[in-house]
């Protein structure tokens, strides 16, 4: 069974890393800070007797159905909008009215990007997955763990069994490749 001090040790420790990737999911920092400390309010509630070993597993799982209920509130708020938007117009307004023709998607979000973009943007991430792929094993470890994951590099090196130089290395090492192999094909960073 986790103390109080375990799991407020285990909080800590998530707390940056469920931020970032509840900020990269629902691209809204407000809402990704709501939802990182309703994920941890659930855990401490409902999971805080469990073992410290099962914390990471239990509050990556409600963290993940944070963020959909999130986005289901969203939908839901959003259709409730549209369909009761337009009950305080009156008879002589036009008749031709559209919810989408009024609709403006806010700033940030992908609703707000052209198709263009969002095509652009994907052909984007997809090369730059494409060429993570192709770095060294040791490099792609060490790049996703300091990078995607956000680990120090104490934890990076931990994790991968080496020195804390080795992980700078080949972190380093990853960044140039990438940096070059983009550059040739167009993409600043």
């Amino acid at each position: 069974m986790a103390t109080d001090k375990e799991l407020n040790d285990f909080l800590e420790s998530v707390e940056r890393r469920a931020f970032k990737q509840a900020a990269y999911a629902v691209r809204k920092d407000e809402a990704a800070l709501d939802i990182v400390q309703d994920a941890m309010i659930k855990l401490a509630e409902k999971y805080g007797d469990k073992p410290p070993a099962e914390l990471p597993a239990l509050f990556q799982r409600i963290l993940q159905t944070t963020i959909l209920d999130y986005f289901r509130r969203e939908k839901v708020r959003n259709t409730w909008i549209s369909l009761f938007g337009g009950l305080g117009r009156k008879e002589d307004d036009d008749d031709d009215f559209d919810i989408l023709n009024s609709y403006e998607a806010e700033e940030g979000t992908a609703a707000a990007e052209s198709s263009a973009d969002q095509v652009e943007r994907a052909q984007t991430l997809r090369l730059i997955e494409d060429e993570i792929q192709k770095l060294p094993t040791r490099q792609r470890e060490a790049f996703l763990m300091r990078y995607w994951q956000d680990m120090d590099v104490a934890e990076t090196a931990e994790a991968m069994g080496c020195s804390e130089g080795s992980v700078k290395t080949h972190c380093s090492r990853a960044t140039h490749a990438l940096a070059a192999a983009l550059g040739a094909k167009g993409i600043k960073l």
